[in-house]
C-alpha cells in the first residue's frame, strides 16, 4: 500500500486551480485556430480570434481566462493500492480548492444555501468530487472548473427506447439550439446516454474531459458525434450567438448500460474556454 501525504494532494489541487483558470489546454487552442481558419463569417472569425488572443494574454499575464472561475468539479481516479493520510482524499481535495482559489485570487462563486440565504462561502468550497476506484498505486486528479452560464444550459431527457438513434440526435441538437448564445459558444457538447438519470448526467460531464475532437472508440457512436456536430454547426448560431459556422468545437458522447424501459440522454455544455487540468500522483 502506497501512502500519499495530505499536503501533497492539497498542494497539487491548489496548483490545478491556478493552472486551469489561466492555461487553456492545447487541444482547445488548436481547435479554436482551426475553427477560425475555416469560418466564413467575418464577424465570427473576428470573435474566434479574440478568443485566441484572450487565451494567450491569460497565459502571459497569469490572469483567469474568464472572470467566472467556476464551480470546482474534481474527478479522482484512486488506485486500489493508494491511501491518503490525515483526513483522507476528500478533505485533501477540498483543502487544495480552498487554497488555490484564495491564494490564486480566483473568483469565489459558491453559495452555502441554494434557495434562501445564498451566502457566499468565501473560498469556492465545497467542491464537487467524484471518486472512482481503479487498479494500481497512482492517483489521477482531473479538475474541470464549470462556469455558471454553460452549466445553466444543461439538460436531462428521459427518452423512450423506441426513440432510438434519431431521437437522441434530435434531442441533443435541439438542446444546443435552445441554449443559443447563453453558454458562450463555440461550445464543447458533452452527451451522456444510458444508465439512470444521475449516471447520464455524470457521463455527459465526464465526456467534457476528453481531448477535444477525439472520436469515440465505437464507430457507431463516433459517427453519431460527427452527425450531431454537423447539425449543430449548421444551425448558424455561431460564436457568442452572433452568427457563423462555428457553434460547437466538438461533440463528445459517453454511454452506459441502462434499463430495458429507459433511454436517458443528458447534455452538458462547456463554453469556448473549455478549462480542465490533470495531475498524476
Amino acid at each position: 500500500m502506497r501512502t500519499l501525504a495530505f499536503e501533497t494532494v492539497a498542494a497539487a489541487v491548489a496548483e490545478l486551480c491556478r493552472s486551469a483558470a489561466c492555461d487553456l489546454p492545447a487541444d482547445v487552442v488548436v481547435a479554436l485556430h482551426a475553427a477560425r481558419d475555416r469560418e466564413r463569417n467575418p464577424r465570427a472569425r473576428d470573435i474566434l480570434q479574440q478568443c485566441i488572443d484572450n487565451a494567450r494574454i491569460a497565459v502571459e499575464k497569469r490572469l483567469p481566462i474568464c472572470q467566472d472561475t467556476g464551480f470546482a468539479v474534481v474527478f479522482a481516479a484512486l488506485g486500489a493500492g493508494v491511501a491518503v493520510d490525515g483526513d483522507g482524499l476528500g478533505a485533501a481535495i477540498t483543502a487544495g480548492i480552498r487554497r488555490g482559489y484564495t491564494e490564486g485570487y480566483l473568483r469565489k462563486s459558491i453559495v452555502d444555501d441554494p434557495l434562501f440565504a445564498r451566502a457566499n462561502t468565501g473560498d469556492n468550497c465545497p467542491p464537487v468530487i467524484h471518486i472512482t476506484s481503479v487498479p494500481g498505486e497512482r492517483l489521477l486528479l482531473s479538475l474541470a472548473p464549470k462556469g455558471g452560464g454553460s452549466e445553466n444550459m444543461s439538460r436531462l431527457l428521459m427518452l423512450k427506447p423506441a426513440d432510438g438513434r434519431d431521437g437522441v440526435r434530435e434531442a441533443v441538437v435541439q438542446a444546443v439550439i435552445d441554449a443559443d448564445g447563453n453558454p458562450c459558444p463555440p461550445t464543447v457538447v458533452g452527451v451522456g446516454i444510458g444508465g439512470t438519470a444521475e449516471v447520464a448526467m455524470l457521463q455527459a460531464k465526464r465526456a467534457l474531459l476528453r481531448d477535444l475532437g477525439t472520436p469515440h472508440p465505437d464507430p457507431a457512436y463516433a459517427a453519431l458525434e460527427r452527425e450531431i456536430l454537423e447539425r449543430v454547426n449548421a444551425s448558424g448560431i455561431g460564436p457568442q450567438g452572433l452568427g457563423g459556422d462555428t457553434t460547437a468545437l466538438a461533440v463528445h458522447l459517453e454511454h452506459h448500460p441502462c434499463h430495458i424501459a429507459s433511454l436517458p440522454v443528458a447534455v452538458c455544455l462547456n463554453c469556448h474556454a473549455a478549462r480542465h487540468a490533470q495531475v498524476t500522483l
